[in-house]
């Protein structure tokens, strides 16, 4: 027989070594987040990674947690990244899951390997030639709605928050936190949907958000089910975190008897911890997030996964550019999903990326269609909210 050669590997697909990964905290203009103890502008609940290689191609990720925190996570994992070839982006992953166990699983370890997760996935398609959709699936949409997420208020303040978004282009909302079933008042959190409902009319779609992860959430299954009620009365899409996020057995009687789809999921984190609620039937939605769950590997197995349980997946996104960048590619990978959650007037979101984010004329977000996520950290926009931004780009 004739002797096969195999072709040769291109340089660009040729291992690509890590040789340094940085840390970006980011403070300044962090957004408020409805929470009982409210941050501030200056705390850092967000912080971006790059993932450096030794053939010049770096890769920008982001984790939901503290950049001290994501720092301290790094320092650790380092001695299993460095000198490891980025293009094999599964296994760098799933290594640095099996060896952090004992360290710290399913906490800022998972967060700050999620952040690592989207920029190997980040280097993987600059160095492809393909954008990151395509390596995880392909493109099954080019462009996916937004919804313009924003905190709740007095109803008399409501119509100011969602009008001018509504006058931007957005045709999709969610409205959470704030003081909707903090007051033990029923009147206030139906007039805070019914305000809502009348400023955006009758075509557009609305979403709610208790909030139930909230550090000391006094309401529990009975409160859940007559608001559930409620929000059926004003076409609500979806109620999400209506419980507290381990009171599992009453996410399955509510789903069973709510007449609005129950969702839920962004506080678990890595796709094993998501099998009990989906095989009990907890939730009609699952809302992962991809800055903390483990990065875009541990995302798209978990839609895959509820997919089979005839559970909806929508990625949650209450994090940056980046953290957005990885849902867009995801939603364009994953058969079903048609909604991105976007912070509207966010910063880190609106301020960070070398380009920005912009609604087409229909009031969809493209998907960027070039190599890697498509957006990237602009330095001098980074400068303004991390110190150093200048070592955060070099290898």
């Amino acid at each position: 027989m004739p002797k096969i050669t195999p072709p040769s590997e291109p340089a660009s697909l040729c291992a690509q070594r890590i040789t340094a990964v940085r840390v970006a905290p980011l403070h300044g203009e962090s957004p408020q987040g409805g929470w009982r103890h409210e941050i501030e502008p200056d705390d850092s609940i967000h912080a971006l990674v790059a993932v450096h290689t030794d053939a010049g191609v770096s890769g920008f990720g982001s984790a939901f947690t503290s950049g001290a925190l994501v720092q301290g996570a790094v320092d650790v994992l380092a001695p299993l990244l460095i000198g490891e070839n980025a293009l094999e982006v599964e296994r760098v992953s799933e290594k640095l899951n099996q060896h952090t166990f004992w360290l710290g699983r399913g906490g800022t370890l998972t967060h700050a390997i999620s952040a690592i997760d989207i920029a190997l996935w980040d280097i993987l398609g600059k160095a492809t030639g393909l954008s990151v959709g395509r390596l995880i699936g392909g493109r099954h949409r080019d462009r996916v709605r937004p919804y313009c997420s924003l905190l709740m208020d007095a109803p008399e303040r409501m119509e100011g928050h969602v009008a001018p978004q509504y006058e931007q282009g957005y045709r999709a909302f969610k409205i959470g936190w704030g003081p909707f079933g903090r007051r033990d008042d029923r009147r206030l959190d139906e007039a805070i949907i019914r305000a809502t409902r009348t400023a955006i009319g009758d075509d557009a779609r609305l979403f709610v958000d208790a909030g139930a992860s909230d550090a000391y959430w006094p309401n529990g299954l009975k409160w859940a089910l007559n608001t559930a009620h409620m929000l059926a009365d004003y076409d609500v899409g979806w109620f999400e975190e209506p419980l507290k996020p381990d009171a599992i057995d009453d996410y399955v009687t509510l789903r069973q008897a709510s007449p609005v789809p129950v969702a839920g999921g962004e506080v678990l984190t890595r796709r094993q911890s998501y099998t009990p609620w989906l095989v009990r039937g907890a939730l009609d939605i699952v809302q992962p997030d991809v800055t903390k769950v483990g990065g875009i590997s541990e995302q798209r197995r978990i839609a895959w996964m509820a997919a089979e349980f005839g559970v909806r997946y929508v990625g949650h996104g209450w994090n940056t550019a980046l953290g957005l960048a990885a849902d867009l590619q995801l939603a364009s990978a994953i058969p079903d999903c048609d909604l991105v959650e976007y912070i509207c007037g966010s910063a880190y979101v609106d301020r960070l990326a070398q380009q920005p984010f912009a609604l087409d004329a229909d009031g969809l977000l493209p998907i960027p269609d070039v190599p890697g996520l498509g957006v990237a950290p602009d330095p001098g926009l980074l400068a303004r909210y991390t110190p150093d931004a200048g070592r955060f780009f070099s290898a």
